[in-house]
């Protein structure tokens, strides 16, 4: 909204010629979705507990997690808050890559919040599995079919790009749709799964939107893809300004999501937020890097699924309990730790994945 008010007026005050660099509407989504998380944090904690939205903590729980009973949840509303309005405020809102990206945050917000909303109407696991993942799958077909029918590059419509190889591709054909939708998913529950601590997955998904931020800005600026030997999106810039916008969102939610949390982001949080990173890999073709990018949310989601595949065929538990993070509580590491320690995980997965745009 800002950009299409002030570029016009850079005719006559060269100053507004700032907003043409996405590097400075970026940096100013950041530091506006962290003032209005600041400034809408208190509002929205103090609301939500006035309706007494509440996290219920059920026996399957680690013990430690009783304390955290009757601590607001549905935060997740200020994280999208706060970046779909700086999102709004400083994007070019005829960028098609931006359309698609507040298209998937809306829609799995909306999902997230229904979920939220059936827990607290009684329904201890929220929406049913299977109705839950059908809404996640269609969204991912939508996207796929319309990046298949309406690409931004038609010679990579269907493909998504190898990494350590420049410009070099795999064709999926209309497998692509399956793999978009896969991607989306995945990524959607894996933050959900990792969501289990005080500022955990927050801290991580501040690492991933960094990384996507700036290959996004990379893949599209066509002087540094050439360099890179990666391809040029016309138009993919712009999603730095919303991965920005969600640096910011998750550094101000951290304020008040760190142990001991004053605010839970709950599903309306985490299915938004994983959503949207994997929205923004598909679209910049860096599905594949998203493994690294979102090392983390990998290892715990794959910590869920080995403990599953593991009782079911031999009887028994690898882990005291899964996710991941909860194995190291049973084994009696304090929670700032375990978070910490993630943090560090995640920068180190993030800076890894940066460094491949440079091994061609």
């Amino acid at each position: 909204m800002l950009y299409h008010l002030l570029i016009p007026l850079k005719v006559h005050f060269t100053v507004f010629n700032l907003f043409r660099y996405i590097t400075f509407r970026a940096a100013y989504a950041a530091v506006t979705a962290l003032v209005l998380s600041f400034i809408l944090g208190p509002v929205v904690i103090r609301f939500l507990k006035n309706r007494k939205v509440n996290e219920t903590i059920y026996e399957e729980a680690p013990e430690r997690h009783v304390a955290k009973g009757g601590t607001p949840t549905m935060g997740g509303l200020l994280i999208l808050a706060a970046i779909l309005i700086p999102t709004l405020l400083w994007a070019d809102l005829t960028n098609r890559f931006v359309h698609i990206a507040i298209f998937a945050t809306v829609w799995l917000g909306v999902l997230g919040f229904v979920d939220d909303y059936r827990k607290l109407r009684g329904h201890r696991r929220g929406i049913p599995k299977h109705i839950k993942l059908f809404w996640q799958t269609l969204l991912g077909i939508v996207i796929g079919m319309y990046l298949m029918f309406y690409p931004f590059s038609p010679e990579t419509a269907t493909s998504t790009s190898l990494l350590f190889f420049k410009n070099t591709f795999l064709p999926l054909g209309y497998f692509y749709i399956v793999f978009v939708a896969l991607v989306i998913v995945g990524t959607s529950n894996a933050v959900n799964l990792t969501d289990g601590l005080d500022g955990l997955a927050t801290g991580i998904l501040l690492f991933a939107a960094a990384a996507y931020a700036t290959m996004s800005y990379v893949t599209g600026h066509v002087k540094i893809a050439e360099y890179l030997n990666i391809l040029f999106l016309n138009g993919s810039g712009e999603l730095a300004i919303f991965c920005a916008a969600m640096v910011g969102a998750a550094l101000g939610f951290l304020w008040f999501n760190a142990h001991p949390a004053q605010v839970f982001m709950g599903d309306t949080g985490s299915l938004a937020l994983g959503g949207a990173i994997g929205t923004v890999a598909v679209l910049i073709k860096q599905e594949i890097l998203l493994l690294i990018v979102g090392g983390v949310f990998v290892i715990e989601a794959g910590s869920v699924i080995l403990q599953v595949v593991a009782y079911r065929w031999k009887g028994k538990r690898l882990f005291k309990m899964a996710p991941l993070h909860h194995h190291f509580e049973m084994l009696g590491w304090s929670e700032s730790k375990i978070v910490v320690r993630f943090w560090i995980l995640a920068a180190i997965f993030a800076l890894i994945a940066l460094s491949t745009l440079k091994i061609r």
